[in-house]
Order: structure tokens, then C-alpha cells, then sequence
């Protein structure tokens, strides 16, 4: 493969190929609730796209290759959004078992106390 082959349109348009299963993938992660894998997923996404910056930023596309792009963008950010939006409210369920953690803390610290300390009255056996 000559260095234009590995920079031409075909090469952009097999990146954001690429991309597009990424993006899949990290979808199916997500759907999974799998976000261990999704998060380790995400760099290579993240290591692609950096690669297809600077691919698409040397080449300029022919109209086809330029429809095919758009397509593939289209499908990506679809993806990228359904990942947001499951994302965020995996923050915040995780934000919601922090509270109720804190909230459980608090009351074992402060009820935890009262009901240890010597001169409560309670089981004292006093008349």
C-alpha cells in the first residue's frame, strides 16, 4: 500500500467505518450496563478518533466519499447519544446510592452514638 492508499478518501472512509463499529460496540456495552468494558472500549474509540482527525484533516473527499462520511457521522452521533444519555443516568443512580450511603452513615454515627453511651437511662435496670 502506497502512503497516498493509507491517506486517500478510501483510508478516511474505512476510519470512520471503523469508528461506526466502536460506537456500536460501546452501544451494545452500554445496553449491557457493562461500563467496566465500556469505559476501557471508550479509549480505543477515543485513540481512533484522534487518528481520523488528522486522516480526514489531509485528504479532501469526493462527493460519494463525502456522502458516505455524512451517513457514517449520522449513525455515530446517534449511537454517541443513546451512550450520553444511558450514561448519565447510570450518574445518576450512582449519585442517588451515594446519598442514601451518606444519609445511612449520618444516621448510624448519630443514633449509632446514643444508643451506646453510659448514662442513657435505657437498660440501666433503674426504678
Amino acid at each position: 500500500m502506497t502512503m497516498s492508499e493509507a491517506s486517500g478518501p478510501d483510508a478516511v472512509i474505512a476510519g470512520y467505518r471503523r469508528l461506526r463499529s466502536l460506537a456500536a460496540e460501546m452501544l451494545a456495552l452500554a445496553n449491557e450496563a457493562d461500563w467496566d468494558a465500556l469505559i476501557e472500549r471508550q479509549q480505543g474509540y477515543l485513540e481512533q478518533m484522534d487518528r481520523l482527525k488528522a486522516l480526514d484533516a489531509a485528504c479532501e473527499l469526493p462527493a460519494g466519499h463525502a456522502a458516505i462520511k455524512a451517513e457514517l457521522l449520522e449513525a455515530i452521533l446517534a449511537d454517541d447519544l443513546v451512550i450520553r444519555r444511558q450514561l448519565m443516568a447510570r450518574r445518576d443512580e450512582l449519585g442517588l446510592l451515594i446519598d442514601r450511603s451518606r444519609r445511612q452513615r449520618d444516621l448510624q454515627r448519630t443514633y449509632g452514638r446514643q444508643g451506646t453511651s453510659p448514662g442513657d437511662g435505657f437498660g440501666q435496670g433503674s426504678p
